[in-house]
């Protein structure tokens, strides 16, 4: 039931739960003690931010000129939390890879099944052939579908272009998407994912066109603020990306790195030049490990591509017991990451690494939004962005308990239902 005045505050509720993150910290562990349940709740919305949180009685009596939107029946069993934050995906892209998948699931590995003629130069070759407006409807479903199952603000990647028209019109697309969805799409450029195959110079050489050709077109047009390089033996070395690097913040570009997928190079860099973000670590060692809990550099892990590619996952307890930021995200990319799900990779991740569930929704709230330097949103606290999520059960606890076959009922960006 839902009634009006004219007052611009908003209830929304009641609530079995909602888990609020509001107090947790920005590093390290966090006991399923530590967390903060509000019972019978609601949270009262203006301008699409939070004003406050508390009993829904007690809201309605505080805020009697608010608007109202009471959940009925069932709804009012719900289990809220923050709305997902997906720190690195690769969802603006053309075709598919399910050639490679049957080869890696055959026992070919992730640098032979590239020799071969697959891996990202396959998906290159498919994304230079599509329209801006092919790319732009296929980002869109993507998007709205991790929209749907409560993920409201989603880092895009670049970097199936390899040339400058090419990567402008996947800029460009995700952009457009944006435009078109209720999600918030983060654009990075990934310009810098490997050498392409049909460029005549170097890895170095390549990585200077990029900075001369690309960089004042994406600044020219407003597409990305951050840029991103795979440091990789497959990719570029650590001196090349270093190289990079440190160019782009001269420039004023944030920085995120590939790093440590395979070797341990990227961290090192990440570290030492201020990256927001290391994503993959699936290599990392203990020095690895303790530079990172060391620094401000998010910790970003993917459960995806350690699914995906049949891998160990990244050591994200240890991380967090050493004091690091961890985030988790999904990694979605048609090659060695197509699942998509971040809710199914998180819990399974989890159990394997015996992640808290306090430490599993940290990773995918706030601690992510903190690696795409954003700290309006992932907690569900006064002055918040009013993104949330509600789950078919009264207890939090059963999110993760069926391991992502419990979907999100309800979506809310900026305080409005965008899925019922």
């Amino acid at each position: 039931m839902t009634y009006y005045n004219n007052d611009s505050k908003k209830i929304i509720g009641p609530f079995a739960q909602i888990i609020p993150m509001r107090d947790c910290p920005l590093k390290g562990a966090v006991p399923d003690e530590n967390l903060e349940i509000i019972y019978d709740a609601g949270l009262v919305v203006a301008g699409g931010r939070v004003v406050k949180l508390g009993s829904f009685e007690e809201l309605v009596k505080t805020y009697p000129d608010a608007m109202v939107e009471e959940m009925q029946g069932a709804d009012r069993k719900q289990s809220v939390m923050p709305g997902f934050v997906d720190a690195h995906t690769h969802i603006c892209f053309a075709g598919n890879r399910a050639r490679d998948y049957a080869l890696r699931v055959a026992g070919k590995s992730y640098l032979e099944i590239a020799k071969a003629g697959g891996g990202i130069w396959d998906s290159v070759t498919q994304t230079r052939s599509a329209s801006l407006e092919t790319l732009t409807a296929g980002t869109l479903e993507r998007a709205d579908r991790l929209l749907a199952a409560g993920t409201t603000t989603i880092e895009v990647k670049s970097g199936y272009g390899l040339s400058t028209d090419s990567e402008l019109n996947m800029l460009r697309a995700i952009r457009a998407a944006d435009r078109k969805t209720a999600a918030d799409l983060v654009t990075t450029c990934l310009a810098a994912h490997m050498k392409p195959r049909d460029y005549p110079g170097t890895e170095r050489a390549y990585l200077e066109h990029v900075v001369q050709e690309l960089w004042p077109k994406i600044r020219e047009e407003g597409l990305s603020d951050r840029m991103d390089i795979f440091v990789e033996d497959s990719a570029f070395n650590a001196a090349d990306s270093r190289w990079y690097l440190e160019k782009a913040k001269e420039w004023g570009f944030d920085l995120t790195v590939h790093a440590d997928q395979f070797s341990t190079d990227g961290s090192v860099l990440a570290v030492e030049l201020g990256a927001r973000s290391a994503d993959h670590l699936e290599a990392s060692g203990d020095a690895e490990i303790a530079l990172l809990a060391a620094s401000n550099t998010v910790a970003v892990v993917l459960p995806g591509a350690s699914v995906g590619l049949g891998m160990s996952f990244s050591p994200a307890r240890k991380l967090l017991d050493q004091g690091a930021c961890v985030a988790i995200a999904s990694d979605w990319n048609p090659g060695s990451a197509p699942m998509g799900d971040l809710l199914t990779q998180a819990a399974i991740m989890g159990a394997y690494e015996k992640l808290s569930l306090a430490e599993t929704i940290s990773g995918m709230t706030f601690r992510a939004a903190a690696a795409l330097g954003l700290s309006d949103r992932g907690r569900l606290a006064e002055g918040q962005w009013a993104d949330f999520q509600a789950y078919p059960s009264p207890d939090y606890r059963d999110i993760f308990y069926n391991q992502g076959t419990l979907k999100a009922q309800q979506v809310w960006k900026k305080g409005e239902v965008i899925r019922k």
